[in-house]
């Protein structure tokens, strides 16, 4: 009786741990950054949104559908000419508010010959306080994302160059995005978010990456960066680092403490750099 029990335990210890390990192996990197909304501290570094409404006549909500049969929204500006340079911007945690149109709008006047579309990837939602961004980013579904972002792709036209750019929530989705671009991506922007970690997947990246950090952020740390050098590198890719003396959502103006000094800086280094990436595509 006691070795059928010993052996009873073994088994179940050991599919406890077969189970744990399959769940940490098959996570994705913007789930695991989507779990950051159960630390308090990580939730307290995001100061709540200051008030803004966008007043600028640039850009309008379209709406496209997406291969799971649904429709999804994205705010859009386009030149005064046909292009097919297209820039992809992904909000932050907040979801696609006002202050993520200004800065969109900014982008826009800058590079002047790129369309820019923001995608909406809590599908209409926004959130005000951190507790609303928290339970946003968390319930995000993946493969919903995905969905979304596959129909912006399509959207766009199958001879669009497409760019990425996006902070913290929306940083992991801007390199995601240019992943699922393949061929028609030109190059990937990400702000302080989480790195693809699976070496595989960076593999098929067909586009440079531009990653912007912060020296005193807790989460997307030196470790952090450090080990997304190591696989861009392993994988024969492409990365640029911009690191500032700055805190996690430093370019963020919706942010009480955000980083003029620093922001600008990255402004001037993400431009550049989409210019020449799109340059180097095609003119």
């Amino acid at each position: 009786m006691r070795t059928i029990l010993s052996v009873l335990f073994v088994l179940v210890v050991t599919t406890g741990i077969n189970a744990q390990k399959h769940t940490c192996c098959s996570m994705s990197s913007t789930e695991e950054f989507a779990m950051l909304t159960a630390d308090d501290d990580f939730k307290k570094s995001h100061a709540e949104p200051l008030p803004y409404v966008y007043t600028d006549d640039l850009g309008q909500m379209v709406g496209f559908k997406t291969p799971d049969g649904k429709t999804a929204n994205a705010f859009q500006i386009l030149t005064a000419y046909k292009t097919d340079k297209w820039l992809f911007v992904f909000h932050e945690w907040w979801g696609l508010n006002d202050h993520i149109k200004k800065e969109a709008v900014k982008y826009f006047e800058q590079m002047k010959d790129v369309n820019v579309l923001v995608i909406d990837l809590y599908d209409g939602q926004l959130a005000t306080t951190r507790e609303e961004a928290g339970k946003l980013m968390s319930g995000l579904d993946d493969a919903r994302a995905r969905s979304i972002i596959q129909g912006a792709i399509k959207f766009v036209g199958k001879n669009a160059d497409i760019a990425t750019l996006g902070w913290c929530l929306g940083g992991g989705w801007s390199l995601q995005a240019t992943l699922m671009a393949g061929k028609q991506a030109t190059g990937a922007v990400v702000f302080y978010g989480m790195p693809e970690k699976d070496l595989e997947k960076l593999k098929t990246l067909q586009a440079d990456v531009l990653f912007v950090f912060a020296a005193q952020d807790d989460w997307i740390n030196r470790e952090v960066v450090n080990n997304f050098q190591a696989d861009m590198k392993s994988a024969g890719k492409t990365l640029v680092l911009k690191e500032y003396n700055a805190v996690h959502a430093f370019a963020n103006p919706s942010n009480p403490n955000f980083d003029k000094t620093a922001s600008d800086d990255a402004f001037i280094e993400s431009t550049k750099f989409l210019s020449k990436r799109f340059f180097q595509k095609g003119g």
